[in-house]
C-alpha cells in the first residue's frame, strides 16, 4: 500500500504544463459611425502607444459651416422664444384679452419653443458628427491605421486596430480535471509562483478545443514586448 501511495501521489504535485503568448488585454478594431471622405491620417503613429492625439481626420467642414450657422440662429431663436413667451403670459391675465388671443398667444410661443428645441437638437447632431470625425486615441496602443488619404469610409468601415496596452493576458485551454478548486489555485510563470490567479473560466468547451476549456489570467503589462511565450503551471 505504501508504494502504491508513492506512486500515486506525483499525479497530484506535477501540474500541467501550459505554454500562452502574452498577449495585450484587448484588441478592437475602430470602425466609421459615419459617412465622409478621409482628409488625413497618421500613418507614423503605427506601432506605438498613443496619448490625446488625432490618427485620422475625416472630412467635417460642411459640419462646422452649419454649426456656425446653427449656432447663430439659435441665438435669434432664443430671443424670439423669451419675447413669444412673456408676451403669451401677459396676455393671458388680461381678463379683456379673447380666447382666440390667447389661443393664438400660446399656440405661436409652442411653436417658438418647438424651433428653439428643433435647433437645439440640430446641434447636437452637428458637435457628435464632428467628434466622431477625428479619431482621438487616449493611452491606446495603434497597431493598424487601415484607411488612406482620399478614402470614402461608410458606417461601418473599418478604420483603425487599436489595442489595450495597459494589461496583459495570458489564454490557456484547460482539461476539465485542471478546473477542479482553480480559484485556489496559485499560477507560476516560468517556474516561479506568481501573485495572479485565473480570472475567468468558459463554462462551455472551446469549439476548436473540443475537449477543453478556455481560460484567461490578466497581468500587469510588460516592461518590454508582448507575444513572447510564458511557461504556465496551476498548482
Amino acid at each position: 500500500m505504501r508504494v502504491l501511495l508513492l506512486l500515486i501521489f506525483p499525479l497530484f504535485v506535477f501540474a500541467k504544463v501550459h505554454y500562452a503568448k502574452l498577449e495585450p488585454y484587448e484588441s478592437v478594431t475602430l470602425k466609421s459611425a459615419v459617412s465622409a471622405l478621409v482628409m488625413d491620417v497618421d500613418l507614423d503613429a503605427e506601432g506605438s502607444v498613443v496619448d490625446q492625439k488625432r490618427v485620422i481626420y475625416l472630412d467635417d467642414r460642411l459640419d462646422k459651416i452649419n454649426l456656425k450657422t446653427s449656432n447663430e440662429n439659435l441665438l435669434i431663436l432664443q430671443e424670439t422664444l423669451k419675447r413669444k413667451e412673456s408676451y403669451f403670459h401677459r396676455i393671458n391675465k388680461l381678463s379683456t384679452a379673447s380666447a382666440a388671443q390667447k389661443d393664438d398667444a400660446f399656440y405661436s410661443f409652442a411653436s417658438a419653443k418647438t424651433q428653439y428645441l428643433d435647433m437645439q437638437y440640430k446641434i447636437a447632431q452637428l458637435e457628435d458628427s464632428i467628434e466622431k470625425k477625428s479619431i482621438i486615441l487616449n493611452h491606446k496602443y495603434l497597431y493598424e491605421i487601415m484607411v488612406r488619404k482620399g478614402d470614402y469610409v461608410t458606417p461601418g468601415s473599418p478604420l483603425a486596430k487599436v489595442v489595450d496596452a495597459s494589461r496583459a493576458k495570458l489564454v490557456l485551454y484547460l482539461d476539465p480535471e485542471e478546473l477542479e478548486g482553480i480559484e485556489q489555485k496559485a499560477v507560476y510563470l516560468d517556474g516561479e509562483k506568481s501573485e495572479y490567479k485565473v480570472d475567468k473560466v468558459w463554462k462551455v468547451a472551446d469549439e476548436k478545443f473540443i475537449s477543453s476549456y478556455r481560460a484567461e489570467i490578466y497581468l500587469d503589462a510588460p516592461e518590454g514586448s508582448f507575444s513572447k511565450l510564458v511557461k504556465v503551471e496551476l498548482k
